[in-house]
């Protein structure tokens, strides 16, 4: 396992956040990143992870998207940042996360059930191709 350093995105991760995140408008990272939204991990002062928490219905938190470079992958990066995700959401006084990932993608499954994430619901034909989504809880208070 390699040693990873975790924390809050900076302005100066913009290009690597927004190279991931191509979806967002810079001005909606900057956003995020001044509320404490983005978080990035590092290895040799090097972003390698990158994750991005959202709040549906502005109360419940969610991973938006997470994602680690290829070549880091498998090393304790994700679940770093999972672990920093959630003692930043414990002190602010959440009791669980939710996530989801599409129901044709297996790893990021494993990754979540792996990770004490448990299933709990599913939105049929959500995504492109009518791929359905399915949702996944993480209880806090652990």
């Amino acid at each position: 396992m390699s040693d990873f350093a975790v924390r809050f995105a900076t302005e100066t991760e913009l290009a690597f956040c927004s190279g991931i995140d191509g979806e967002l408008p810079e001005e909606l990272l900057k956003e995020k990143m001044r509320k404490n939204e983005l978080i990035i991990s590092t290895q040799d002062n090097q972003p390698v992870g990158y994750l991005r928490l959202e709040y549906l219905w502005h109360k419940v938190p969610f991973i938006g998207l997470i994602y680690v470079l290829r070549e880091y992958r498998g090393q304790g990066c994700g679940r770093e940042m999972l672990r920093f995700l959630e003692r930043y959401l414990r002190m602010k006084g959440y009791s669980f996360l939710l996530s989801s990932s599409q129901a044709n993608e297996p790893e990021p499954q494993h990754w979540h059930r792996s990770s004490g994430f448990y299933e709990c619901g599913m939105i049929s034909a959500l995504n492109r191709g009518r791929v359905g989504e399915i949702f996944f809880r993480k209880d806090l208070d652990d």
